[in-house]
Protein backbone atom coordinates (compact mmCIF):
# COMPACT_ATOMS: atom_id res chain seq x y z
CA UNK A 1 0.00 0.00 0.00
CA UNK A 2 1.30 3.42 -0.93
CA UNK A 3 0.01 6.33 1.15
CA UNK A 4 0.12 10.01 0.23
CA UNK A 5 -0.93 12.74 2.66
CA UNK A 6 -2.10 16.13 1.54
CA UNK A 7 -3.89 19.17 2.91
CA UNK A 8 -1.31 20.49 5.31
CA UNK A 9 -0.31 24.12 5.43
CA UNK A 10 -0.02 27.27 7.50
CA UNK A 11 -3.13 28.45 9.32
CA UNK A 12 -3.95 30.82 12.14
CA UNK A 13 -5.11 29.79 15.59
CA UNK A 14 -8.74 28.81 15.64
CA UNK A 15 -8.92 27.83 12.01
CA UNK A 16 -9.48 24.37 10.55
CA UNK A 17 -7.70 22.02 8.18
CA UNK A 18 -8.64 18.74 6.60
CA UNK A 19 -5.86 16.33 5.83
CA UNK A 20 -6.29 13.55 3.31
CA UNK A 21 -4.53 10.22 3.09
CA UNK A 22 -4.88 8.65 -0.33
CA UNK A 23 -3.97 4.99 -0.75
CA UNK A 24 -3.06 2.87 -3.72
CA UNK A 25 -1.92 -0.71 -4.11
CA UNK A 26 -3.41 -3.47 -2.00
CA UNK A 27 -7.02 -3.52 -0.85
CA UNK A 28 -7.35 -0.43 1.28
CA UNK A 29 -10.31 -1.67 3.27
CA UNK A 30 -8.18 -4.52 4.65
CA UNK A 31 -6.37 -2.08 6.92
CA UNK A 32 -7.02 0.21 9.80
CA UNK A 33 -5.59 3.68 9.18
CA UNK A 34 -3.99 5.71 11.90
CA UNK A 35 -2.83 9.29 12.07
CA UNK A 36 0.33 10.26 13.93
CA UNK A 37 2.23 13.50 14.32
CA UNK A 38 5.78 14.44 15.11
CA UNK A 39 6.92 17.85 16.25
CA UNK A 40 10.58 18.91 16.10
CA UNK A 41 12.58 17.26 18.86
CA UNK A 42 9.69 15.07 19.96
CA UNK A 43 8.69 11.48 19.44
CA UNK A 44 6.02 10.49 16.98
CA UNK A 45 2.69 10.43 18.79
CA UNK A 46 -0.68 8.89 18.14
CA UNK A 47 -3.48 11.18 16.99
CA UNK A 48 -6.28 8.81 16.05
CA UNK A 49 -7.26 5.70 14.16
CA UNK A 50 -10.08 4.48 11.98
CA UNK A 51 -11.07 0.87 11.74
CA UNK A 52 -11.31 -0.85 8.37
CA UNK A 53 -14.88 0.18 7.70
CA UNK A 54 -14.70 3.54 9.43
CA UNK A 55 -17.30 2.56 12.02
CA UNK A 56 -14.74 2.43 14.81
CA UNK A 57 -12.46 5.31 15.74
CA UNK A 58 -10.23 6.19 18.65
CA UNK A 59 -8.48 9.45 19.46
CA UNK A 60 -5.73 10.74 21.66
CA UNK A 61 -7.08 12.67 24.59
CA UNK A 62 -5.39 15.86 23.43
CA UNK A 63 -7.41 15.98 20.21
CA UNK A 64 -10.68 14.34 21.22
CA UNK A 65 -13.60 16.58 20.37
CA UNK A 66 -11.61 18.73 17.96
CA UNK A 67 -10.28 16.19 15.46
CA UNK A 68 -12.40 13.73 13.49
CA UNK A 69 -11.32 10.84 11.30
CA UNK A 70 -13.47 9.60 8.47
CA UNK A 71 -12.81 7.32 5.56
CA UNK A 72 -14.24 6.63 2.14
CA UNK A 73 -13.19 3.18 0.99
CA UNK A 74 -14.70 3.81 -2.45
CA UNK A 75 -12.09 6.54 -2.88
CA UNK A 76 -9.34 4.77 -0.93
CA UNK A 77 -9.02 7.87 1.21
CA UNK A 78 -9.01 8.66 4.92
CA UNK A 79 -9.53 12.17 6.23
CA UNK A 80 -8.45 13.96 9.37
CA UNK A 81 -10.62 16.99 10.07
CA UNK A 82 -8.89 19.31 12.51
CA UNK A 83 -10.87 22.14 14.08
CA UNK A 84 -10.06 24.90 16.55
CA UNK A 85 -6.39 24.58 15.80
CA UNK A 86 -3.78 25.74 18.28
CA UNK A 87 -0.04 26.37 17.85
CA UNK A 88 0.81 23.30 19.93
CA UNK A 89 -0.52 20.98 17.22
CA UNK A 90 2.17 22.17 14.82
CA UNK A 91 3.88 19.04 13.52
CA UNK A 92 4.37 16.78 10.55
CA UNK A 93 1.29 14.58 10.27
CA UNK A 94 1.57 11.03 8.99
CA UNK A 95 -1.02 8.47 8.04
CA UNK A 96 -0.27 4.78 8.34
CA UNK A 97 -2.05 1.55 7.41
CA UNK A 98 -1.98 -1.65 9.40
CA UNK A 99 -3.65 -3.07 12.49
CA UNK A 100 -5.93 -1.06 14.73
CA UNK A 101 -3.67 0.29 17.45
CA UNK A 102 -2.22 3.24 19.26
CA UNK A 103 1.46 2.49 18.69
CA UNK A 104 3.49 3.09 15.54
CA UNK A 105 4.55 -0.55 15.45
CA UNK A 106 0.93 -1.56 14.77
CA UNK A 107 1.28 -0.12 11.27
CA UNK A 108 3.03 -1.51 8.24
CA UNK A 109 2.73 1.24 5.65
CA UNK A 110 3.47 4.93 6.14
CA UNK A 111 3.04 8.07 4.13
CA UNK A 112 5.70 10.72 3.72
CA UNK A 113 3.95 13.22 5.99
CA UNK A 114 2.45 16.65 5.55
CA UNK A 115 3.42 19.74 7.53
CA UNK A 116 0.81 21.49 9.63
CA UNK A 117 1.79 24.83 11.12
CA UNK A 118 -0.53 26.87 13.30
CA UNK A 119 0.47 30.46 13.96
CA UNK A 120 -0.60 32.41 17.02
Amino acid sequence: VQLVESGGGLVQTGNSLRLSCAASGRTFSDYAVGWFRQAPGKEREFVGVSGRSGDSTSYAGAVKGRFTISRDNTKNTVYLQMNSLKPEVTAVYYCAAGSYGLRPNSYIYWGQGTQVTVSS
